[in-house]
């Protein structure tokens, strides 16, 4: 059976803090006032990814990695993860801040939650104006500081804000404590984990009054008390893949497109093509496939030779 470029009916997820941008920005089918995220690639227990295209529509991503583990996942990805899918692929939208966060490392992940940790990335597609978010602390910190301005509702004080626009770039090793703030959309790329410690959220209520819960305890060993430089600078060369972020879990690169670009890989790797802006073409030999903002693209490992044409800003990400 031949694979083809893959989309997935994308999981949609209310939140307290998400809003309806998933819908007039990206082109989502969203039908409440609140939805947060739009899981676009994922193999989450309960939360898996159906094809919305192609002959195989209606299976999962989980059935076709098992029908086709190395032609699917890759040569190299297989070796290393076996039939497990190691990525997750989001858009987030917050309407308001999300509570402050940190993930934990593979070894406490395992350990505690028999999960993988939770390293990530988000490219920022839009942000309204003076929208910020959190990336680390200001300076070096520790458990007991930590704790006293938790307590004190101040931990704001000694985290590094960061004023954000179209096309900035954060890197978030795990441990690390962040928030996204109020006014931004994001493409969020992460191991495949739904780990996450909440350690503030601003004396929020739900639709029941009732508070959210907080990891504090648990969070206290996961965290990163170090500064960390989370922004990352990248170039932005037209009809190239620009190497944003490189680490064990995932590659991404940024393709700015303008015109026509051919692309050849190895059957390593599967890869993965966000659309954050624009729309284009992929263009295999006969097949031609239309893209536009929003949409989200898993090409299977064996597809080694295709060409992009069109106007876009795409995210390339893959496993080296």
């Amino acid at each position: 059976m031949k694979l083809y470029p893959l989309q997935f009916q994308p999981i949609l997820k209310d939140r307290i803090w998400g809003g309806t941008k998933l819908k007039t920005y990206l082109n989502k089918p969203i039908t409440s006032e609140i939805t947060g995220e739009s899981w676009e690639i994922s193999t989450v227990e309960h939360e898996v990814s159906i094809v919305a295209n192609g002959i195989f529509e209606g299976k999962s991503l989980n059935e076709l990695i098992n029908e086709f583990p190395e032609a699917v996942l890759g040569t190299k990805v297989y070796k290393r993860f076996g039939k497990q899918f190691p990525l997750l692929f989001k858009y987030l939208d917050a309407r308001e801040d999300l509570s402050i966060q940190v993930h934990p490392n593979d070894e406490l992940a395992a350990k505690r939650h028999n999960s993988f940790g939770k390293t990530e990335m988000w490219y920022v597609m839009q942000a309204d104006a003076d929208a910020k978010l959190i990336v680390g602390f200001k300076e070096k910190s520790s458990p007991e500081k930590y704790l006293k301005y938790l307590k004190n509702n101040t931990i704001v004080d000694i985290l590094d804000v960061k004023k954000v626009k179209q096309g900035d770039v954060f890197f978030l090793e795990t441990g690390t404590i962040h928030a996204i703030g109020a006014g931004i959309v994001i493409a969020e790329i992460q191991q495949t984990s739904d780990i996450t410690y909440r350690i503030y959220d601003f004396d929020r209520k739900d639709g029941n009054g009732i508070k959210r819960d907080l990891h504090v305890d648990l969070a206290l060993d996961a965290i990163n008390y170090d500064v960390v430089k989370g922004q990352k600078e990248y170039s932005k060369i037209e009809n190239v893949s620009n190497e944003m972020v490189n680490c064990q879990y995932f590659t991404t690169k940024f393709i700015p497109l303008d015109g026509e670009m051919k692309i050849e890989k190895n059957t390593e790797s599967f890869t993965v093509y966000m659309c954050v802006e624009g729309s284009f073409e992929m263009i295999l030999k006969k097949d031609i496939y239309q893209y536009k903002t929003g949409d989200t693209i898993f090409l299977p490992a064996e597809i080694t030779e295709f060409e992009l044409k069109g106007k876009a800003a795409v995210l390339e990400i893959y496993i080296s």
